[in-house]
């Protein structure tokens, strides 16, 4: 799932990063690329708190509708590309049906991207479910 961070400085001080679509969910870093590499990690754990609290994944917003808020006047805007497949909660081997040229298409994009079949579906799940919920 594809979130977006906003980041902010201050003189003197790091990066700092929110995460509109998250709340609860911070971070910071020396440097821009610190920052962003340092939010992915706190959206994994924030993430899969919520999980193991039962609680649902929060889906993502597109940035124009945050750029809106006075809160994030002068946020300089990111994406961070969180896996949820990688999250620590346990799996569970399923069966399902579906076409076979589906399943090649799933595959194909998959190895595209470098996923696996298992975590390509259960994002794709994940991020559904989060817009339709």
């Amino acid at each position: 799932m594809k979130y977006a961070i906003a980041l902010h400085k201050d003189t003197g001080t790091d990066y700092g990063v929110t995460f509109p679509d998250l709340p609860g969910c911070f971070s910071a870093g020396e440097t821009i690329e610190e920052a962003i590499n340092n939010a992915r990690e706190a959206a994994e754990c924030h993430l899969e708190g919520l999980l193991l609290d039962g609680e649902p994944i929060p889906a993502p917003v597109q940035i124009e509708q945050h750029q809106a808020n006075p809160d994030y006047r002068e946020a300089v805007w990111a994406v961070v590309d969180v896996d949820v497949s990688r999250l620590s909660i346990k799996s569970k081997r399923v069966n399902i049906t579906m076409p076979e040229r589906l399943l090649q298409d799933v595959d194909q994009y998959a190895r595209r991207h470098g996923e696996t079949r298992s975590g390509l579906l259960a994002q794709a799940v994940a991020e559904y479910m989060a817009h339709h919920a």
